[in-house]
């Protein structure tokens, strides 16, 4: 397993891209499973094949693995990282995680990638590995570098496949808000949701008073704001 200097309560970017930058994600079912991991993996033990587990008993107990149930068979859930960030494109995904146990962002990173990359090669016949190397990693040291993170990686990266690209999100910044709100595979929906989220571990109120001043500064951000410059020691190119 891969080691990390990070300490309990680091905040940390991470990320991955597909081999060659071909994608990591073909269709609905991939996309979806990506979002089971994140919920099945953040966990202190799980079974050593999980998902065929679950497979099983939600064929006999008539549950959806995308209603994020945890079986009573299972040791309790028992997360190793707080997720706060998300988001996935075709080729890539973005995640602000937290170390919320010593070696959590490691060990989560390793069922991860592992589990998608046997995924993939299961279900489309293919084998070899399936990212570009190692996910990268970077400690985030400050609020404010945190609050462009979120925009970089829940809005910036989804704007851009927005229908007509960002300039045309941009423009339309209030109905490509909403649409991203929608949009399943980025964490913003359940980010400024008042309810549980299976995933999301912080909300907006650990960094914004309420929404209307998370949306104000996402939208003053993407006008005046070069954020891969002010965000140059925390993303990769």
């Amino acid at each position: 397993m891969r080691k990390e200097p990070f300490s309990t309560g680091d905040y940390v970017h991470v990320f991955n891209r597909g081999n060659r930058k071909l994608p990591i994600v073909k269709d609905t079912g991939d996309r979806d499973h990506f979002l089971q991991m994140l919920y099945y993996f953040n966990t202190r033990e799980t079974p050593s094949n999980p998902f065929g587990e679950l497979r099983k008993l939600s064929e006999r107990l008539r549950f959806n693995l995308n209603d994020f149930v945890w079986p009573d068979e299972w040791q309790s859930h028992q997360p190793i990282v707080g997720i706060i960030n998300f988001a996935l494109v075709e080729n890539h995904f973005h995640f602000l995680l937290k170390e919320v146990i010593e070696g959590g962002i490691a060990k989560f990173m390793q069922r991860f990638g592992t589990g998608m990359t046997m995924f993939y090669n299961t279900k489309y016949q293919e084998s070899g590995t399936l990212f570009q190397g190692s996910y990268k990693a970077r400690r985030v040291d400050s609020d404010f570098y945190l609050k462009y993170l979120t925009v970089y990686i829940q809005i910036k990266n989804v704007f851009e496949i927005y229908p007509g690209g960002l300039k045309k999100a941009i423009s339309e910044f209030d109905k490509a808000y909403n649409w991203a709100i929608k949009y399943p595979y980025c964490s913003l929906g359940d980010y400024l949701s008042e309810g549980d989220s299976k995933i999301i571990s912080e909300h907006f109120t650990e960094l914004f008073s309420n929404p209307k001043e998370y949306k104000d500064f996402i939208f003053d951000c993407l006008r005046n704001v070069n954020l891969e410059d002010e965000l140059k020691d925390y993303i990769f190119i």
